[in-house]
């Protein structure tokens, strides 16, 4: 990797930038866990790729690759006045934002780029650049923090040898640090809390064995890969002690959008007596949206059932296939939401309320 440097796997950082180069870069985690390819992304149309192709994925690590990915978009605008340069932000943020309708953080980042502009309208243009590029490294730098927090209020919430089980990639790779729902188990296996983890594969993208399966082995810690079916078993034998799982939206009531198949996990977990935990940065809490219903649920293409990852197609030519990427989780079947300001619980419009009223004050 060109200028610079790989770090161990255990360590690895999600994405880089190297604005010498004028270059994003990130691990292609469409080749994980076979091979740690990392792309060097120069143009908009190779970062809207990335998010869209899932080479980078997870709320956090999208917030991130397009707060960056502003700031490339308008590093060599020629515009001399405010309102042309403006012009051209609002094109490169429109066009990022069309990559993924779900993640909450994709929007969020673009406009705190957005109100970076705004903020510093009478500067200078190069003045303007600048700020913007500050603000991408201040989301990267406070995913950082973010994540280590969820770890550490979620870390109260568990204990020495529990067994945890998680769904779909909420870990390193999806953040730029730590992760939201790994982090509490990161953050344990440093203090030697021996956690045994069970990992869903998370069909069809395989997110959990390809990712989650990785970053956790090559950390050293205990992990065993499920199929996503065989999630009751592990629940009845008594093995899972607790459920944390990330997410891409939250709704103000605590309806959460994660990737497909966690609201079978929260059902079975209440069937179980299993506490189910959502890990969600403020990012991701959108306290304009009303409920789960409210949330717009990105459909992918049907190849990614019916071929992908197969030598051969395995199922039949024409069939109808329904492949949404997400599902959501209603409220009643969430334990708790842990962010970085604390831990809310039922009732959520109230916990929420008081969560973002201690951000407020922080």
């Amino acid at each position: 990797m060109d200028n610079v440097k790989v770090k161990e796997k255990a360590d690895i950082e999600t994405i880089l930038f190297d604005d010498d180069r004028s270059s994003l870069i990130i691990i292609d985690q469409t080749q994980l866990p076979n091979e740690t390819k990392y792309l060097h992304l120069t143009s908009q149309l190779q970062i809207w790729e990335a998010i869209y192709e899932l080479k980078v994925r997870g709320a956090p690590a999208i917030g991130i690759a397009a707060a960056y990915g502003t700031y490339l978009g308008v590093k060599f605008s020629a515009a001399d006045d405010y309102d042309s340069f403006y012009d051209e932000f609002i094109k490169v943020k429109k066009y990022l934002a069309s990559a993924r309708p779900t993640a909450v953080n994709l929007f969020w980042a673009l406009d705190r780029m957005e109100s970076c502009v705004k903020k510093n309208k009478e500067k200078a243009i190069a003045e303007i650049k600048q700020a913007l590029l500050n603000e991408a490294d201040g989301i990267k730098a406070e995913d950082i923090w973010v994540c280590k927090s969820i770890g550490e209020y979620g870390l109260t919430l568990i204990k020495p040898n529990d067994g945890i089980l998680t769904h779909c990639n909420a870990g390193r790779l999806a953040t730029a640090k730590y992760g939201t729902a790994l982090a509490p188990i990161y953050l344990g296996h440093e203090s030697g809390y021996n956690f045994k983890v069970f990992v869903d594969e998370t069909r069809p993208l395989l997110q959990g064995a390809r990712l989650t399966a990785y970053e956790l082995n090559e950390a050293g810690i205990d992990v065993t890969l499920i199929c996503d079916n065989m999630a009751a078993t592990v629940m009845k034998n008594d093995w899972v002690q607790a459920i944390f799982v990330g997410c891409d939206r939250v709704a103000a009531n605590g309806d959460a959008a994660n990737k497909i198949g966690t609201s079978a996990i929260a059902i079975l977990a209440e069937s179980y007596g299993i506490p189910f935990y959502i890990c969600a940065p403020t990012s991701t809490i959108d306290m304009n949206c009303g409920t789960g219903k409210d949330i717009q649920i990105e459909e992918r293409m049907p190849e990614e059932v019916t071929e992908k990852w197969y030598a051969k197609r395995m199922a039949p030519v024409g069939i109808k296939v329904f492949n949404p990427a997400f599902d959501v989780t209603d409220a009643r079947f969430i334990t708790a939401i842990i962010t970085e300001y604390g831990i809310a619980r039922p009732p959520f419009k109230k916990s929420l309320r008081e969560i973002f009223a201690c951000k407020k004050t922080d």
